[in-house]
């Protein structure tokens, strides 16, 4: 009996794109990354510095912006099959609780909390291929991609469960730090403004402050600051997606290194110094624990790359 071999995919080529105008105005960096999806963002990056990248047969960097009519040449990229088995590479992150019920990491920024919208796989992925063992590995909530700092993982449905009533319930508190554009003026608002998901046209999620949209609770205090910039503590009352950087940026306050609803310049800037994320960190978590309902005062200092600029704004001032 004769075996099927599968029929190999074509090999991947060069693709011309032109730029119309709701696409005018992006970043060639970001047009790409959502052009090809699957592809690792160092890939990307290596084909724009190497010159494989080219609009209207010039080399660009990847901070051009697209203007309507532009000629994109794209060079070949392999993009995964939807068959092909992911390969997900085990990753033991730092952790600072963990006993039979739950495990609290605390997550470096640029590391997504799963798979999906073009991420491969992210921290729970890594995660169980770190712990073949484990029975159960469920994340309790998100924070976002480029964020840093405390995540909570179930290893128990109960315990799951219980935390899932605990957030939507606003049990519990979650404290961030952020630094942002601007000379806060405030020691302690109350900020309520209600937040709306949108997508942009290039299919992109996005929030906005709407009066339509959900309620949304940020306590925001001063804690420093630094001239142009300050550092800010924000306690989330509830969770919406975006919901500190939305409710801050709308306040004229963008958040340093927001790729979303901040300013390029900024983070030009910044990312200079050596400095390339955002400036979010979720650095205290105090909440009850799900099974035994003894208090969890849990806390993840800011990670070495935000004291360094923090250094370096206080060596300016």
């Amino acid at each position: 009996m004769r075996k099927t071999v599968n029929a190999k995919s074509p090999a991947p080529s060069v693709r011309f794109v032109e730029i119309h105008a709701e696409q005018a105005g992006q970043r060639i960096d970001n047009f790409l990354i959502r052009l090809c999806k699957g592809v690792p963002k160092s890939h990307l990056y290596k084909a724009i510095r190497g010159g494989e990248v080219r609009v209207n047969k010039g080399r660009i960097n990847a901070e051009y912006r697209l203007e309507a009519g532009d000629l994109v040449r794209v060079p070949p990229m392999r993009l995964p099959q939807p068959d092909e088995a992911r390969i997900v590479p085990p990753m033991v992150f730092p952790v600072v609780f963990e006993d039979d019920a739950m495990v609290v990491i605390d997550k470096p920024a640029g590391v997504a909390v799963h798979g999906g919208s073009g991420v491969s796989f992210g921290v729970i992925e890594q995660m169980r291929a770190a712990r073949p063992d484990a029975r159960f590995l469920e994340l309790a909530h998100r924070i976002d991609r480029e964020t840093s700092g405390l995540l909570m993982i179930a290893k128990q449905r109960k315990a799951l469960l219980r935390l899932h009533d605990m957030l939507r319930e606003s049990e519990g508190r979650k404290h961030y730090q952020a630094l942002v554009v601007g000379d806060w003026v405030n020691d302690r608002q109350h900020m309520r403004q209600p937040l709306l998901k949108w997508l942009t046209a290039s299919g992109e999620r996005r929030v906005r402050v709407d009066a339509g949209g959900k309620a949304a609770h940020t306590i925001v205090t001063l804690r420093k600051r630094f001239g142009r910039y300050s550092l800010l503590g924000a306690e989330l009352r509830t969770g919406r997606t975006h919901q500190i950087r939305v409710h801050l940026a709308s306040a004229g306050y963008p958040i340093v290194g927001d790729d979303k609803y901040g300013s390029d310049e900024v983070r030009d800037r910044f990312s200079r110094r050596g400095f390339r994320r955002m400036f979010l960190h979720a650095g205290q978590l105090d909440i009850s624990h799900p099974i035994t309902g003894d208090p969890l005062n849990l806390v993840a200092p800011l990670p070495p790359e935000c004291m360094k600029i923090l250094d370096y704004l206080e060596q300016t001032l």
